[in-house]
C-alpha cells in the first residue's frame, strides 16, 4: 500500500449535553451546552510511524481516535485510512485497523483465553493459531501462563489492561489505535508494553497512533 496509514482533514466534532450549571423551574427545558471536542484538526501520519498525541483528559484525544476507527463519525472534514474513507468505507477500515482503549471491554465471567478467542472468531482467524499466538502476546506482555485461564473478573486493572493490548496486537493491525494504553500499568509494564509495540511496528511494518496525558 503507497496510500500514507493516516490523512485527516478539517476534522471537526462537536457534541451537547444538558446545561447543569443552572437552577431549573419546573417544566423548563434544560437548555443544552455545546461542546467543541475538535476543531479543523490536520493530520498526515507516514508508514511505519509511531505518532504521539499529548494531553490532558477531555482534550479530545480519544474522540480522535473513535473517529479513525468508525465508532464516531465526523461533523465535517474527512478522514482516510490507507486512501479508505473512515466514514463511506468502514468495513475496509476495520480490516486494517484495531483498537486499544483505556476502556476496553471484556467478558468479566470469561477468562483472557476466551475473550481473545472471541475476538479471534469475530475476525475470522484460525482458532489454532490464533491461540498460539495469544500465550505468546500474552507472555510478552509479562502475564503469567497460570492467568490464561483465570476469570478476568479476578484481574487486576493492569492485568486486563496488558490483555485489551494483547487482543489489540492479535490481528497483527498495520494501523494500531492506542489510545491511553498503559493507564493502570505500573513503570515495568509500560515498558514491556512500549518495546512490544516497537517490535510490533518493525515485525508488521505497522503504524501506531497513540495518545497520552504523561
Amino acid at each position: 500500500m503507497n496510500a500514507h496509514p493516516l490523512e485527516i482533514e478539517g476534522v471537526r466534532k462537536v457534541f451537547t449535553r444538558k446545561d447543569r450549571t443552572k437552577r431549573q423551574r419546573p417544566l423548563e427545558r434544560r437548555k443544552r451546552e455545546v461542546v467543541v471536542a475538535l476543531k479543523g484538526i490536520d493530520l498526515t501520519i507516514e508508514r511505519g510511524e509511531i505518532f504521539g498525541i499529548l494531553g490532558p483528559n477531555g482534550s479530545g484525544k480519544s474522540t480522535l481516535i473513535r473517529l479513525v476507527s468508525t465508532l464516531l463519525l465526523p461533523d465535517s472534514g474527512r478522514i482516510r485510512v490507507f486512501d479508505h474513507d473512515v466514514e463511506h468505507e468502514p468495513f475496509a477500515v476495520k480490516r486494517l485497523i484495531n483498537r486499544v482503549s483505556v476502556d476496553a471491554a471484556f467478558f468479566k465471567k470469561f477468562s483472557p483465553i476466551e475473550n481473545l478467542l472471541y475476538a479471534a472468531r469475530l475476525y475470522g482467524l484460525n482458532a489454532k493459531k490464533a491461540r498460539e499466538d495469544m500465550k505468546r502476546i500474552m507472555k510478552r506482555l509479562g502475564l503469567k501462563e497460570e492467568t490464561f485461564n483465570q476469570p478476568m473478573e479476578q484481574m487486576s486493572r493492569g492485568m486486563q489492561q496488558k490483555v485489551a493490548v494483547a487482543r489489540g496486537l492479535l490481528t497483527s493491525p498495520i494501523l494500531l489505535l492506542l489510545d491511553e494504553p498503559t493507564t493502570g500499568l505500573d513503570p515495568h509494564s509500560k515498558r514491556d508494553v512500549q518495546k512490544f509495540v516497537r517490535e510490533i511496528r518493525e515485525i508488521h511494518d505497522a503504524t501506531v497512533l497513540l495518545t497520552t496525558h504523561d
